[in-house]
C-alpha cells in the first residue's frame, strides 16, 4: 500500500536517502527533489551505479544490490508499489521498439486501456507521429528507421502511456552529433511541456548541459556535486 504525503512537500520526484550497495560497499548515496518540468543530471564513470539507480527507481533493482531510502512520486511513496504500477517511463540506449509491430502498432500498444475505440486510438498514435515529424511513418516496419527516428518513436511510445516521471539511461549515445542534438531537444523540450520530472543518466557532458538542471557526480565529495540552472557542470 502506498503512502501519501502533503502534495507541496512531494510535487515531482523526490528521492529520500537512498543508498545502494553491492557486495558490502557503496555504490551510492542521493538525496534529492526533481521539481515537475526539471531535469536531474547523473554523471559518474561506469560501474559507479548510475543505471542500477534508475532500476531502484523503476522498480526492479537487481537482488545482488542492497537499497535503503525511499521513492516519492508525486506525493505517492512508491516503497511497496510494483514496478508496472510505478507510472514511470524509460528509454533505454536502444530504442526497444517491438520488431513484429508496425510503428503505429508500437505507439498504439502503449495507450492506456481506459482509451476506448479502435479508431480514436489510433488518431492518438497519429498525432504523435506528426509531432515528432514522422506524419506518414504509421505502417513502416521499425527495422527500416534511422537511429534518430526509432528513438523518437520509442519517446513517443513512453509518453503516450502516460507517465508521471521519465527515467533517461544515455538513450543519446548511439546517434551522430547532428542527430544527437536534434532528439536531445525533442525528448527534453517534450518533458517540459508535460511537466515530467527527469532523471537522465549519461558520461556526456554535452547532454547535461543541454538538460539545463542540475547535476550530481556520482563518486564526488557532496561540496562539488550540483550546478547552476544554467546547465554549466562543474568540474
Amino acid at each position: 500500500m502506498s503512502t501519501m504525503i502533503a502534495p507541496d512537500s512531494a510535487p515531482g520526484l523526490i528521492l529520500q536517502n537512498v543508498s545502494l550497495r553491492l557486495n558490502g560497499s557503496v555504490l551510492l548515496s542521493i538525496d534529492c527533489d526533481i521539481p515537475p518540468g526539471s531535469i536531474l543530471t547523473i554523471m559518474g564513470e561506469s560501474g559507479s551505479g548510475k543505471s542500477s539507480l534508475l532500476d531502484f527507481i523503476a522498480g526492479f533493482l537487481k537482488p545482488d544490490f542492497e537499497a535503503e531510502g525511499e521513492v516519492v512520486l508525486r506525493g505517492r511513496n512508491l516503497s511497496n508499489v510494483a514496478a508496472q504500477d510505478r507510472h514511470i517511463g524509460l528509454m533505454f540506449q536502444s530504442p526497444l521498439l517491438f520488431p513484429h509491430m508496425s510503428v503505429l502498432q508500437n505507439l498504439t500498444f502503449a495507450i492506456p486501456p481506459n482509451v476506448k475505440g479502435r479508431q480514436r486510438r489510433r488518431e492518438i498514435a497519429e498525432q504523435a507521429l506528426v509531432d515528432v515529424g514522422l506524419s506518414g511513418f504509421g505502417t513502416r516496419d521499425p527495422a527500416t528507421l534511422s537511429g534518430g527516428q526509432q528513438t523518437r518513436v520509442a519517446l513517443m511510445r513512453t509518453l503516450l502511456a502516460e507517465p508521471e516521471a521519465l527515467l533517461l539511461d544515455e538513450p543519446f549515445s548511439s546517434l551522430d552529433q547532428t542527430r544527437r542534438a536534434e532528439v536531445r531537444t525533442l525528448v527534453f523540450d517534450l518533458a517540459r511541456k508535460n511537466g515530467l520530472p527527469v532523471l537522465l543518466v549519461t558520461h556526456d557532458e554535452e547532454d547535461a548541459r543541454a538538460a539545463g538542471g542540475m547535476v550530481h557526480y556520482l563518486g564526488a565529495n557532496e561540496t562539488e556535486n550540483g550546478c547552476p540552472l544554467n546547465g554549466q557542470p562543474q568540474r
